[in-house]
């Protein structure tokens, strides 16, 4: 019997997900939801390569933002397939504008000082360097320990949350306080993943 070669992690195209809906009950979403997050997060880790460490860092590239949404989007925050959400979104986020990630990422940095720690420090913080530093923390999701790379995603969230904060001070808008809101929010429930994986109790 020939062995089969190594085959990199997929997911079924948005075709799929369309062709069920509407005859599969949330429940069973739900079910199919954390089963590909764990197959893709525990799988990787046991036959992690550089190879596949970079597939699934462009997971959201490849198979397309919309795709994860339709199969991870309505998860819970403390669920193993919320938390993947969360990353790909934060991800996504620097990858549209990394110019704004690295300037919030460096106004932050001055005030956030211990998640700065957690997160790693780029001299100087600018579009080339947060894309790297956003890549290496996905990347832990093969390589690494999954709560460290919650922790990380989280903390980096948390300092581009007060450095967009600290750049409205000067004329605060209602849509930037809402923008930092919600990054904070996000860093909240990458942090709270990252303590449930450490408990043995995400996905």
């Amino acid at each position: 019997m020939t062995e089969r070669p190594h085959h990199r992690p997929s997911l079924p195209g948005a075709r799929h997900f369309e062709a069920i809906e509407g005859r599969v009950d949330p429940a069973t979403m739900t079910e199919a939801a954390e089963r590909a997050a764990t197959a893709l997060v525990r799988g990787a880790r046991q036959a992690g390569d550089a190879e596949l460490v970079a597939r699934v860092v462009r997971l959201a590239d490849t198979e397309g933002l919309e795709t994860l949404a339709e199969l991870w989007s309505g998860a819970a925050a403390d669920s193993l397939a919320g938390a993947l959400w969360r990353l790909y979104l934060l991800r996504t986020w620097v990858y549209a504008d990394p110019a704004t990630a690295a300037a919030e990422f460096d106004r932050g940095r001055r005030h956030v000082p211990v998640a700065e720690v957690i997160s790693g420090v780029v001299e100087p913080p600018g579009p080339d360097e947060v894309r790297a530093l956003v890549d290496q923390v996905l990347g832990g999701v093969v390589e690494g320990d999954l709560a460290d790379t919650l922790f990380r995603a989280a903390a980096f969230a948390r300092v581009a949350a007060a450095g967009r904060v600290d750049d409205s001070r000067g004329g605060a808008s209602y849509a930037t306080d809402v923008a930092a809101s919600r990054l904070l929010t996000l860093s909240d429930q990458l942090e709270r993943a990252g303590r449930l994986e450490l408990a043995g109790q995400l996905g």
